[in-house]
């Protein structure tokens, strides 16, 4: 091969590596490069601390047995010491409550106050072990992890106290509990949830009396673990996140790949604690004042992917007045979300760019659409693909019109490279000369593709945060949202993983055919390189979509098998070739205009021609003695 064959593979290879790190650094899209050192090591703080606190410690009692009754004045003394006036609320035993309605279980705890588990009725967790073929389901849960907590800090007696070690007086309702920690000087904290009858977004309201200090308001510290609940939990934890929303800005987040934290001043709306498909959300009537919000990546041996805190300050509240929340633990869905009004649907990882608004204003409608009138998610994504190869036909017949030109001046094209050897830009130009003056433009043919790529790319990112998706079942795929793993391997092979995509590997074959059949009528002596080119890209992408959503990868499947059926009805039935030829031969006679794409194009490549030329003779002079 020559330079200019060499020079094409390694640019192309270079288009295909740029193309791969910025659809990996885009997963989401972030800013990762503003992160300072000052901030890691704060994070690496925040982490031991919270691990030293948090972890369960089954060989080591806790420090402080609750006991049924405080049985010597020592032992008063030393609670009081600990907890002020609140001393008798650290004695007692825990007790569990439940409200339920038909899409969730909501168990709360008296000790803290606060929720202990959320049960999603209607939803299953993927238990997933590498190399086995198959997962195991289990009932999903939020909130769940005993390493969690949510506490109010309170500052009793100079000292700070958290709310999670105190016990509180329970009363329940129709729908509603309260939870009421009382002092013996008449201070308190109440908290009150209320559930609806249905749904997933609970009422959450606070009170207190004489608990503030000055004018700062309560604090509450909530630190919670993010659980693999998916079964690739790669992907699962690059879409899992804090997110948040401060009322003069709009939705923002901590770093999806790193551990990060954002401090911030300014009064926010709500905070958000997010898997891929769940989260937990606190959404404040009014605002919070502040926040402190972090998250810290845990390793790949723990059950954890991601640990989401959370430190609210809450504006000063006048004794007995209250503080209004809505506390949302449940799915990912857009239209749930999108009906409190505060843009929390943000949290749902369609992408912040020209393609996140794609998905959220084009392609979920149309999905939505769709949905509402087939229950077969397979379905919907083979009409989606229907429905985008009609649009787009009229320009998928211009493109084949103009391969179908191509492919009758390949004769005249043939004799070129041995007319003029190895002079390849010469043979550029004297293609450029022939496509001019037969009216022929070879850019032609790239348009529908052009036009299909944000559509690829938006639905590169739709799939895997569509919840709508999620354990969907089509053909041999038992969940769209993830990858169909056809063959399990029994191993992982590096970059590619423990398992076979059937969906990807019809994928790389369709493509190879449909690139066949399309260019065979095409010159390739000008550029030799993309004979190579064009089947390798395919392979290369085989390693990239084999761990990706089924979703994609079936709708890529599908999109080629279109392609395939409307270029062979199309060139074998819909176009006249014999016309073409007449048309070109018309064109050769007619005077040409000056000037135009093409012939700036010629022209450019005589002058490179030249320069080389000039480059060349100089080097010859300046070898001579």
């Amino acid at each position: 091969m020559d330079r200019n064959t060499w020079n094409s593979i390694i640019g192309f290879s270079l288009i295909f590596i740029i193309i791969f790190v910025w659809a990996k650094l885009n997963a989401p899209d972030e800013a990762q490069l503003d992160q300072q050192k000052a901030r890691q090591d704060s994070l690496a703080r925040v982490e031991k601390a919270i691990e030293t606190q948090a972890e369960p410690q089954e060989e080591k009692p806790a420090e402080l047995p609750i006991l049924p009754a405080i049985s010597d004045s020592s032992e008063l003394a030393v609670r009081q010491g600990q907890y002020g006036s609140f001393a008798t609320a650290s004695i007692g035993e825990e007790q569990e409550y439940t409200l339920s309605n038909p899409d969730i279980d909501i168990t709360f705890t008296n000790k803290g106050g606060h929720i202990k588990a959320v049960e999603l009725k209607k939803f299953k967790k993927v238990i997933h072990f590498e190399g086995e073929a198959d997962d195991s389901m289990a009932i999903l849960q939020l909130l769940e992890d005993p390493k969690n907590r949510f506490d109010f800090l309170l500052n009793i007696q100079g000292k700070q106290v958290l709310s999670g070690d105190l016990l509180f007086q329970t009363q329940t309702g129709n729908r509603e509990i309260t939870f009421t920690l009382q002092s013996e000087d008449g201070r308190y904290l109440k908290q009150t949830y209320r559930i609806p009858e249905k749904g997933y977004a609970l009422e959450y309201i606070i009170s207190q009396s004489g608990l503030q200090t000055g004018t700062t308001g309560l604090q509450l510290e909530w630190q919670n673990y993010l659980q693999k609940l998916e079964k690739n939990s790669t992907y699962e934890k690059m879409f899992s996140t804090v997110y948040f929303r401060e009322i003069e800005g709009s939705t923002d987040y901590c770093s999806c790949r790193a551990s990060d934290e954002k401090i911030l001043s300014n009064p926010i709306k709500w905070v958000s604690h997010s898997n891929q498909f769940f989260n937990s959300t606190l959404i404040a009537d009014q605002a919070f004042t502040s926040g402190d919000l972090k998250t810290v990546v845990r390793e790949e041996d723990t059950p954890d992917l991601k640990l989401a805190y959370s430190k609210l300050t809450f504006p000063a509240l006048s004794d007995g007045s209250e503080f209004g929340m809505t506390f949302y633990i449940g799915p990912n869905d857009y239209t749930q979300l999108e009906a409190f009004n505060a843009d929390v649907e943000d949290i749902i990882p369609f992408g912040w760019s020209f393609f996140g608004t794609v998905n959220r204003h084009i392609i979920r409608p149309v999905f939505s659409f769709l949905i509402s009138l087939f229950s077969s998610k397979g379905l919907v994504i083979l009409l989606l693909t229907l429905l985008v190869k009609l649009v787009l036909y009229p320009l998928t017949y211009k493109m084949l019109v103009s391969q179908a030109k191509m492919g009758a001046l390949k004769p005249k094209l043939a004799h070129l490279k041995e007319k003029f050897k190895d002079d390849a830009q010469q043979v550029q130009i004297e293609t450029m000369k022939i496509y001019r003056e037969f009216g022929v433009n070879p850019l032609g043919g790239c348009l529908p593709m052009v036009l299909q790529m944000p559509i690829w790319i938006a639905l590169y990112r739709f799939f895997p945060a569509s919840i709508e998706f999620r354990q969907e079942s089509f053909l041999w795929a038992d969940d769209l949202s993830s990858y169909d793993a056809f063959i399990q391997l029994g191993s992982t092979i590096p970059m590619y993983g423990d398992h076979i995509s059937l969906f990807t590997l019809i994928w790389v074959i369709t493509t190879i055919i449909y690139t066949y059949y399309s260019t065979k009528e095409m010159d390739m002596s000008v550029n030799p390189a993309m004979k190579y080119v064009q089947y390798a890209m395919p392979v290369m992408f085989l390693f990239w979509f084999n761990n990706y959503a089924s979703g994609l990868t079936a709708y890529m499947c599908i999109s080629n098998i279109f392609n395939i059926g409307q270029t062979l009805i199309t060139k074998n039935y819909i176009i006249n070739h014999e016309k073409i030829k007449e048309k070109l031969e018309e064109n050769a006679k007619k005077p040409k205009k000056k000037g135009g794409f093409q012939q700036r194009l010629e022209s450019a490549l005589k002058e490179q021609q030249k320069a080389q030329a000039a480059k060349g003779s100089g080097g010859k002079k300046g070898t001579k003695k």
